[in-house]
């Protein structure tokens, strides 16, 4: 299972969040994804952990824990297609007929 952290500070670095949750368990691993144009940080991670009911109890003691000035939002990572609402025709927007 993977862990999603979101509404993180702009300012946590992958120590930071490896330092939280290592509370819990044993890290895996830490990606914070980055913005392809700009290269800052999206407010968001996944952590995975060596033990998934540490992993359980890290979402439960911490979901809507104020850190670092925010409040952040943890729980299990959906898969990509689930979590953004089901956009899978894999058309762009636009008329395909233009005339």
């Amino acid at each position: 299972m993977t862990i999603f952290i979101g509404n993180l500070s702009f300012q946590a670095e992958q120590d930071d969040i490896i330092g939280l949750m290592s509370g819990y368990g044993e890290v895996r691993s830490c990606n914070i994804p980055l913005d392809r144009e700009t290269g800052r940080k999206r407010g968001f991670a996944f952590i995975e952990m060596a033990n998934g009911s540490d992993e359980q109890k890290a979402i439960d003691d911490l979901q809507n824990v104020e850190w670092m000035g925010r409040q952040i939002r943890v729980n299990k990572a959906e898969p990509r297609g689930e979590a953004r609402g089901g956009r899978g025709s894999g058309y762009g927007g636009g008329s395909r007929n233009s005339w």
